[in-house]
């Protein structure tokens, strides 16, 4: 099977830009209010049990959203103690800090974000963001972490980035 690679951001719509009119396009239409909107992208990444932080290889662009993460457990993470995910080695907990260990059997998470949403709303203004995972002691975990984002979404308005 072949891949096709984008450098992105991917966009679709067929106004690009908004004509001040207000109206809105017609079928095939290509004047009106713009409605271009952004394709969701996805890097996934296997990871496991570890007191340690640790990198993935996802890499989040820079200016991007993220929408969703998700943790599918394979082996279940064992002792007490939580499981955390960040943008950085030295906390690795910015994007979410505290899903108890003793509740991450074998099976799909959706997780929600910290207090701190403003980590998934911009990941970082400037340059793209590696994504670190950290956990308590133990080494029986295993997962494989989803984070879905919009690319390089902040910062686009009325068909260009300004």
């Amino acid at each position: 099977m072949s891949a096709t690679v984008f450098t992105g951001p991917i966009l679709a719509g067929n106004v690009l830009n908004s004509d001040g009119s207000g109206n809105l396009a017609g079928v095939g239409g290509s004047n009106g209010t713009q409605n271009v909107g952004f394709t969701q992208m996805a890097q996934y990444a296997p990871i496991t049990q570890s007191a340690t932080a640790a990198s993935t290889s996802i890499v989040i662009p820079a200016q991007s959203i993220i929408t969703d993460i998700y943790v599918n457990v394979t082996t279940a993470w064992g002792s007490s103690g939580t499981l955390s995910i960040g943008t950085t080695q030295a906390n690795a907990n910015e994007l979410i800090s505290a899903i108890p260990n003793a509740s991450l059997g074998q099976g799909q998470y959706t997780v929600t974000p910290t207090t701190t949403i403003a980590a998934w709303l911009n990941s970082s203004a400037t340059q793209d963001v590696q994504i670190w995972v950290k956990s308590s002691a133990g080494t029986a975990g295993v997962a494989t972490l989803i984070v879905c984002y919009l690319q390089a979404a902040n910062g686009f308005t009325n068909g260009q980035y300004t």
